[in-house]
């Protein structure tokens, strides 16, 4: 069933890096064989995002049948040198994203900016155009394409195909914002992916989805105040 507010899309580029963090430590870098959580966040949220409403990733559809291609690259260095690492891509991918977004209740400051229509109708406009930051697949380095779609329609390459243990991976991260707590969390979760259909879970329900959360402390956000730092405009 669709949730309120629900936006789809497809996503696609020629290249993608959703970097493992394992193999990030020796200066190269291995994609997930899938987007993460957060990569596709960051995605809808260059597309159009707001402080007063937070966007939730329900679902994403695998299209193209995935592959691999390694690259050596000259990694930039603050203190110089040449050194030579291997980066290894996900090439030519393309996925359905079908996402949704809900009032950040800790943001009481914004509660006169909560216009439902409003907010649901840019983002569907700045879907049909292309997004209003530029879109990239994991690093920057992998521009990607945003257009409208129904998510579920045509043909991906693993439909009928079962299910795909990815293992444990990257979830994403919970902000200080967000959550209300002046912490930076951690998510890791076990992907799955079923006929080409990756069902993200809830990022606020940690039981259901066997999330495993890391917290740094020290962290905070900013705060608005109308008039001072922000205004309500009425579209």
């Amino acid at each position: 069933m669709e949730k309120r507010n629900t936006v789809q899309f497809k996503v696609y580029g020629k290249y993608a890096l959703f970097s493992d963090p394992i193999t990030r430590p020796g200066g190269e870098k291995f994609s997930y064989q899938t987007p993460t959580y957060q990569a596709m966040k960051g995605i809808v949220e260059s597309v159009y995002w707001k402080p007063t409403f937070i966007w939730y990733i329900d679902k994403i559809r695998v299209m193209k049948r995935i592959q691999t291609e390694s690259k050596g690259v000259r990694p930039l260095k603050m203190n110089g040198g040449n050194d030579l690492a291997y980066y290894t891509y996900l090439k030519d991918v393309e996925y359905q994203v079908s996402a949704h977004f809900e009032w950040n209740e800790h943001r009481p400051e914004l509660k006169s900016d909560r216009i439902e229509n409003k907010h649901h109708n840019i983002a569907k406009r700045c879907i049909m155009q292309g997004g209003r930051r530029d879109i990239f697949l994991g690093t920057r380095e992998c521009q990607a394409y945003v257009e409208p779609c129904i998510f579920g329609e045509g043909e991906s390459a693993y439909d009928d195909y079962g299910e795909i243990d990815f293992g444990i991976m990257f979830h994403g991260f919970n902000y200080p914002d967000e959550t209300g707590r002046n912490e930076l969390g951690v998510r890791l979760w076990q992907q799955k992916m079923k006929d080409g259909i990756i069902d993200f879970c809830d990022p606020r329900l940690i039981e259901s989805c066997r999330v495993v959360n890391t917290y740094s402390k020290n962290y905070s956000f900013k705060q608005f105040k109308e008039g001072v730092n922000f205004k309500i405009e009425l579209v």
